[in-house]
């Protein structure tokens, strides 16, 4: 099928009300190649219950491949909570005003009709490893292999004075509610106000995302209120991603707007009064957006997989299979590894964790040496973007997967780079939600 007969294909399987919501421009690409599973070259049928926990870029994929390359042979059951899938790719641009929450907010019901998923929206409360079981909120689920997919949790026990949310203070680091909140924070500001970002230190979901940020609330600032400041506090001694592109932003097209302050991690916050102190200063702002500390989704946490400093959680990167608990496997955000957290590495994750799955439950030996990419786009205004790339193979001395040498980046952002930027987006969703 061609692409463009592809995507008109996938909208008409939407209703009017879906295809409002799904992506309008898809082109359905490989976001890198994978090879296929034993299984599905052998055509030998496997038997097995998958249930995958968390809908996310990740989940879903995972959930999407396991029907395809089994040929449906092996049962696969979704459990996801939210009624929709809501993309933080490109949320950062719904602060800077170029976006809609309603343009990232896309239906299940493609991929869960067309791949014949079984969909439990529910709640986990508890796994037991032992029985094989998934307790939830309505019932209880059995699996052969369990996939979990549970993105990130906050760490707010570091924050002095603010040692749990604040409904007022916002992270907006899962796009959804409180990233409509943040807008409207931002709209509402007087201008010649203060924005504070607060920058965890790394690891945490989306390495280059608060310095997009910081850009598209500087963008927003420049069009809209000129006499207003963007502060950044960052734990990290240096730009943790595209350091020398961003700064070509922070230094050019914001220079009178933004202030970047490395070395600036949070030793206390008063949430009533907007002041953040650092080692060396104390900082009042107007609106303070504060991202916490991250650590593994609560549900790997509760069955005790977060194994790696009680933060991450270890895995086999042939199988993503946990150590802990070979027959639960962790992907994206949720694992240790010095992998970028990005919705492209939990795609790609996915599908290395799929083609050994449906491997496993044939009986057969798992791709001994996966290879995947990853790329990350960062807009810095409404239309400029810039974008690294790298691909990732496994050192079987090392058990992990390493970075290859080379890679790719930007020499700056572009308008074309921006063209690039949402045609990847269009290849990622459509890849994981049809």
């Amino acid at each position: 099928m061609k692409t463009r007969d592809f995507a008109v294909h996938a909208s008409q399987a939407l209703s009017s009300t879906h295809r409002r919501q799904f992506c309008r421009q898809v082109v359905y690409g490989g976001l890198a190649f994978y090879g296929l599973p034993a299984f599905a070259r052998a055509n030998k049928p496997p038997l097995g219950q998958v249930v995958v926990v968390g809908a996310g870029f990740a989940g879903l994929t995972a959930a999407k491949y396991i029907r395809q390359w089994s040929r449906g042979n092996v049962g696969v059951t979704v459990i996801e909570p939210n009624m929709q899938f809501i993309s933080c790719p490109q949320s950062n641009l719904v602060l800077g005003g170029s976006k809609t929450m309603d343009a990232l907010s896309f239906s299940y019901q493609l991929a869960q009709t067309q791949h014949g998923l079984k969909w439990v929206h529910d709640q986990v409360v508890a796994i037991s490893p032992t029985r094989k079981q998934v307790q939830l909120a309505r019932g209880t689920l059995h699996y052969d292999k369990l996939i979990l997919a549970p993105g990130v949790d906050f760490n707010y026990r570091p924050l002095v004075g603010m040692t749990q949310p604040v409904a007022h203070i916002t992270h907006a680091w899962k796009a959804g509610a409180q990233t409509l909140q943040l807008r409207q924070q931002l709209t509402a500001m007087a201008d010649g106000g203060v924005f504070v970002i607060t920058i965890p230190k790394a690891p945490y979901r989306c390495p280059p995302g608060p310095y997009e940020r910081a850009c598209q609330v500087a963008h927003y600032f420049k069009q809209h209120k000129p006499r207003s400041k963007v502060i950044v506090l960052d734990a990290n001694p240096d730009i943790v991603s595209k350091k020398g592109l961003f700064m070509q932003s922070f230094r050019g097209l914001y220079a009178d707007i933004i202030d970047y302050r490395p070395n600036s991690e949070i030793v206390e916050i008063d949430p009533n009064t907007h002041t953040v102190k650092t080692d060396f200063e104390t900082v009042h702002a107007d609106l303070l957006n504060v991202i916490p500390p991250q650590l593994a989704g609560k549900i790997a946490q509760q069955a005790q997989l977060n194994n790696v400093d009680q933060r991450w959680c270890e895995v086999d990167f042939l199988t993503y299979a946990s150590t802990i608990a070979p027959d639960i496997h962790i992907i994206g955000d949720s694992i240790s590894a010095g992998l970028p957290k990005s919705a492209h590495m939990a795609t790609s994750q996915a599908k290395i964790c799929a083609a050994a799955m449906v491997d496993l439950l044939a009986g057969q030996a798992p791709n001994p040496l996966p290879v995947f990419a990853n790329t990350c786009y960062s807009f810095v205004d409404d239309q400029q973007a810039m974008h690294v790339a790298n691909v990732y193979r496994f050192d079987a001395t090392k058990k992990t997967m390493i970075g290859a040498e080379g890679g790719g980046v930007s020499t700056q952002a572009s308008l074309l780079e921006g063209q690039y930027a949402q045609a990847w987006a269009n290849n990622i969703w459509a890849d994981t939600l049809t």
